[in-house]
């Protein structure tokens, strides 16, 4: 397999997971404003939108969408407990929280990261974006992970976005509960790697 990227974007989720697995897998660094690979391949080959992250399987055939993705690599490693078993509650708790990420936060975030958005447009977001946080730290609780006391795909995909505060103004202190949160998935030995691997410590 195949993990097309871009240190500290969303794509970090699918790494984390791929690290967390055990896969075998290969790296390919995309450059989101060329969208060029590191090999120099035209990535919206790839992915026709030019978003990462992207995986290709041995068999060739690509999967887009982070939360997809990292359910997929879940449900090939059943043993990790990555991932609930399907028709579980729990698993449509880990699907209520891959979904709360993907369009509460992730777009919320996204807003930020735009040059071409206003600072009065960026002030609204924020102000969306508060009250997310607050949500997702009222959901989180006293738990160790999101469901509880093992760490799942939806643990990779909110440590990947709430990591993007420190880009765009958004400091965690503001949300402890959070801030403790990220220091002990940060900690994991197979996020060290992914981090480490994108350059990001």
């Amino acid at each position: 397999m195949k993990l097309y990227y871009s240190p500290g974007a969303c794509s970090l989720s699918p790494h984390i997971v791929l690290r967390e697995g055990g896969f075998d897998f290969q790296l390919e660094r995309v450059d989101l404003k060329t969208r060029q690979t590191e090999h120099g391949r035209d990535y919206r080959t790839v992915h026709p939108l030019g978003c990462v992250p992207a995986l290709e399987l041995d068999d060739g055939q690509v999967l887009t969408e982070g939360p997809a993705i990292v359910q997929y690599l879940a449900d090939r490693v059943p043993d990790t407990q990555l991932a609930p078993a399907p028709g579980t509650l729990a698993r449509y708790r880990l699907m209520e929280w891959l979904n709360f990420i993907s369009t509460e936060l992730h777009k919320g975030f996204g807003g930020l990261f735009n040059p071409a958005f206003p600072e009065q447009a960026k002030t609204i977001f924020r102000t969306l974006l508060q009250a997310r946080l607050d949500e997702a730290q009222r959901r989180l609780g006293n738990q160790t992970y999101v469901l509880g006391d093992t760490f799942t795909v939806a643990d990779a995909y909110l440590f990947t976005v709430l990591g993007w505060g420190k880009y765009v103004g958004v400091d965690l202190a503001a949300w402890p509960g959070l801030a403790a949160y990220c220091g002990r998935v940060a900690a994991r030995p197979a996020v060290q790697a992914a981090l480490a691997a994108e350059g990001l410590r």
